[in-house]
C-alpha cells in the first residue's frame, strides 16, 4: 500500500492506533534516518495491522473511526506518525507525544541529506528546503521552488538537477509498504496484545498493568486520559506517580487484592467507580501526609506503595476518622517506609498488608502488629542514624522530624513547617561541618555525607552560611535566635562543635534524633505506646558505602536525566533508589536513578544509572542482575539505540 495512501487512511478513520499503544517515543535522529531511506529508496519494513470491526474497536485518539472494518496499527506506529508528522504538518489524531521530534525537516539539495532546522545554518540559503512546505505544496508547487532557485545565479546551472531531486523527495510518498494484516474472529483483545508483544520483543512492550489498562481502555476508552490528568495534578505538587501505582490505588480499592489479574472482570462502571474512589483516597491519604507529617514532596515520599493499602482501609470504613485514628493510620506509614516494607516484593507485601485489614478482627491494629512481627520491633536506636546520602532510608525522618517538630531556621528563626512559601523558601540540605572543609581534613564520603551532619534549612540560611565551620557560626545562631540549634538536635558541647571532634559530634547527634523520633512516634499514637515497647528494631551493620546522591549538582543531572525521558515518552526513574532485599526489607545499597523493573517495565533488564559511585555500588547493582550505567552519555546512548530505535516500532 501507498504511504499516500496509508496516510489517506488515517485521515478518513480507516486507520488507527488501539487504545493499549503506547505513545510516539521517536527522537528528530531517527526521523531524519527514516527519510533518508525513503529517499534512496531503501526498505524500511511493512506494516502490521489488526483488521476489525470499528464498531468495536477502542482506538486512541479523538478522531471518529470509519464505518466497518478499520485497521488499527500494532507494528508501525513510529514510522507512520513520523511521515505523517512531516507530510501533514501536523501531528495524528491520535498522537500523544513530543511533536518537536519531526517538526522543521530539511533537505539539501546539493547534498541530499536531511536535517532539522538550524537558523543560523540555514536561514537565507536556498539550498536548504523546508520538506513539510513541499510535501504540503506537491507537484503543482514545484514551479515555485524553480522559481526561487533560478533567482540565484549561482545555483541555476543545476536547476535540473535540483527539479530531480525534489521529485525524488515527493515521491517518498508513492512509496510502497507492505501490510500484513491479523484478522479473524479467533482475535481477542488477549490474543492481540500477545501477537503485539511477541511482534515487539525488542521493542516497547507491554506490562502487567499496561495489559490491564488495555482491558480496561477497551470498555471505558477515556480511562488512559483520564488517569494521566490525575497524575498531573499530583505531579504540579511534586509527587510524582506512574499509572501502574494509580492502577494499584484502583485495584485495591476494588478488588482488595494488589495482582492485577482482579481488574479483568470489573466493568468499565465498576472501574469508573473505583478510580474515583481510590483518587478520593490518595487525595487524603497525601493531604495527611504532607500536612501531619510534613512530606509535602516526591523526594522525601517514601514507602508510596504504602498509599494503595492507605487506599483500602479508607475505602472499607464509613464516616470521619478522629484524630487517634487517624494519627495511628499515618504511624503505620511511616513505620512501613522507614523499615522498607515495600523496597523488597512489593506486589506480595502489598497483599499481605490488604490481607490484615479484612475479616472481623482486621483493621489498624492486626496492621501494625503484622509490621512489628516482621521487621522485629519499632522502636528507633541512634544506629539507625548511621546511613549516609539523600538516599539513606533515614533521610525523610529527618526531613518529617524538621516539618513535624518545632525547629527553627538558622537565618530568619522562622518555624520550618510544611506551610513556606516562596522559592527561596524551599528547604534545602545543609551540611552542618562543610564539605570542603571534611575534604580538606581527609574525611571520607560516608563521614562528609552522613545523615547526622545533614539538617534542613531554607535556600537563603544555607548561601549565607556557605562554607562556614560550627564553632563559627553557632554561637552567631544561638545569639540571633536562641534555642535554635537544640530544636535542630544540635548537642549542647561546644567542645563538640570542633571539626576535630567530628565524629563525636555525629554519635551524640545520632542520640538526640532517635529520641526525638521515638517521642514523635509516641505522639501519633496518643498515649497507645504498646506498638513502640518491647526490643528495638534490628540497626543494620554499616561497615562499607552503599552509594547515594551526595551533591546537590548529581540530584541536578539526574533529575534533568528524568525530564529528557519523560520528554522521549518513557518513564521517569526513581533517584535514589531504595535497593533492598526482598525478604527482609533490609536496605543493602542506593543507586542514584533507577528502573527496577526496566525501562520497559517488567519486560526488560533493570537499569541503574550510578554517578561517581565506587566498585562496590557498581557490583551491588550488576549482580542483582541490573544494566549499570556510570556516565549520562553512555545511558542516553543506550536508551537512543536499545529502547527508542530497539528494531521496534510500535
Amino acid at each position: 500500500m501507498k504511504i499516500s495512501t496509508i496516510l489517506d487512511h488515517i485521515d478518513s478513520g480507516h486507520m488507527a492506533l488501539p487504545e493499549f499503544q503506547r505513545g510516539y517515543v521517536w527522537n528528530s535522529d531517527q526521523v531524519r534516518k527514516l527519510f533518508g531511506s525513503l529517499y534512496l529508496r531503501r526498505p524500511v519494513g511493512g506494516l502490521l495491522v489488526w483488521a476489525t470491526e470499528s464498531k468495536t474497536a477502542t482506538h486512541r485518539g479523538d478522531g471518529p473511526l470509519a464505518a466497518g472494518v478499520v485497521k488499527l496499527l500494532l507494528d508501525g506506529q513510529q514510522r507512520m506518525t513520523s511521515l505523517y508528522g512531516v507530510v501533514r504538518g501536523k501531528p495524528p489524531k491520535f498522537f500523544d507525544g513530543n511533536a518537536k521530534a519531526f517538526t522543521g525537516l530539511r533537505f539539501h539539495l546539493e547534498l541530499e541529506t536531511f536535517e532539522f532546522y538550524q537558523p543560523v545554518k540555514m536561514r537565507d540559503e536556498p539550498l536548504w528546503i523546508d520538506v513539510t512546505e513541499l510535501m504540503k505544496k506537491g507537484t503543482a508547487g514545484l514551479g515555485e521552488f524553480v522559481t526561487r532557485l533560478t533567482a540565484q545565479p549561482a545555483l541555476a546551472a543545476k536547476v535540473g538537477d535540483y527539479v530531480g531531486r525534489l521529485s525524488r523527495l515527493l515521491g517518498v510518498t508513492d512509496v510502497d509498504l507492505h501490510v500484513e494484516e491479523v484478522t479473524g474472529a479467533d482475535k481477542t483483545l488477549d490474543v492481540v496484545v500477545d501477537i503485539f508483544n511477541q511482534v515487539n520483543s525488542g521493542g516497547t512492550k507491554l506490562s502487567k498493568g499496561d495489559l490491564a489498562l488495555a482491558k480496561i481502555c477497551a470498555d471505558w476508552p477515556q480511562a488512559r486520559d483520564t488517569m494521566k490528568a490525575k497524575l498531573k495534578e499530583w505531579a504540579k505538587a511534586d509527587y510524582h506517580f506512574n499509572l501502574d501505582w494509580l492502577l494499584r490505588s484502583v485495584n485495591t480499592a476494588l478488588t482488595g487484592e494488589a495482582k492485577f489479574q482482579f481488574l479483568h472482570e470489573k466493568s468499565a462502571e465498576e472501574i469508573q467507580d473505583g478510580l474515583k474512589r481510590a483518587t478520593k483516597h490518595v487525595d487524603t491519604s497525601l493531604n495527611l501526609i504532607g500536612g501531619r507529617l510534613g512530606l509535602d514532596h516526591d523526594r522525601v515520599f517514601f514507602g508510596r506503595f504504602g498509599v494503595p493499602v492507605m487506599v483500602r482501609y479508607l475505602d472499607q470504613r464509613s464516616g470521619p476518622m478522629n484524630e487517634k485514628e487517624r494519627d495511628k493510620l499515618l504511624f503505620w506509614f511511616v513505620q512501613a517506609g522507614m523499615w522498607g516494607r515495600y523496597s523488597g516484593s512489593t506486589e506480595s507485601f502489598i497483599d499481605q498488608d490488604l490481607a490484615a485489614l479484612e475479616g472481623e478482627d482486621g483493621g489498624l491494629d492486626k496492621l501494625l502488629e503484622q509490621l512489628r512481627l516482621w521487621n522485629g520491633g519499632l522502636r528507633a536506636e541512634p544506629g539507625h542514624f548511621t546511613g549516609w546520602s539523600v538516599g539513606a532510608r533515614f533521610y525523610p525522618v529527618l526531613y518529617l522530624l524538621t516539618r513535624m517538630g518545632e525547629s527553627l531556621d538558622w537565618g530568619t528563626g522562622l518555624p520550618l513547617r510544611s506551610n513556606l512559601l516562596g522559592k527561596m523558601s524551599r528547604l534545602e540540605v545543609h551540611h552542618i561541618f562543610p564539605k570542603a572543609q571534611l575534604y580538606k581534613r581527609k574525611f571520607k564520603r560516608p563521614e562528609v555525607n552522613a545523615l547526622a551532619n545533614f539538617c534542613f534549612l531554607t535556600k537563603d540560611t544555607n548561601l549565607d552560611i556557605s562554607d562556614r565551620l560550627p564553632e563559627e557560626y553557632f554561637p552567631e545562631v544561638e545569639k540571633a535566635h536562641p534555642g535554635a540549634l537544640a530544636l535542630q538536635w544540635i548537642p549542647a558541647d561546644p567542645a563538640l562543635w570542633k571539626i576535630e571532634n567530628f565524629r563525636a559530634f555525629l554519635e551524640a547527634r545520632k542520640v538526640l534524633l532517635a529520641a526525638e523520633l521515638n517521642r514523635r512516634m509516641e505522639e501519633l499514637l496518643h498515649g497507645d505506646t504498646k506498638w513502640l515497647a518491647g526490643p528495638a528494631s534490628a540497626v543494620p551493620v554499616i561497615t562499607a558505602p552503599s552509594g547515594g546522591i551526595t551533591s546537590e549538582t548529581e540530584e541536578e543531572q539526574l533529575e534533568a536525566i528524568n525530564e529528557w525521558m519523560e520528554e522521549q515518552g518513557l518513564p521517569r526513574g526513581v533517584l535514589a533508589f531504595d535497593f533492598a532485599d526482598s525478604a527482609t526489607g533490609e536496605q543493602k545499597a542506593v543507586f542514584d536513578l533507577a528502573w527496577s523493573n526496566g525501562i520497559q517495565e517488567e519486560l526488560s533488564q533493570p537499569v541503574a544509572v550510578l554517578l561517581n559511585e565506587g566498585n562496590e555500588t557498581i557490583g551491588i547493582a550488576s549482580q542483582a542482575g541490573y544494566r549499570c550505567f556510570t556516565s549520562i552519555e553512555e545511558f542516553r546512548r543506550y536508551v537512543e539505540t536499545d529502547i527508542l530505535a530497539g528494531g521496534s516500532d510500535a
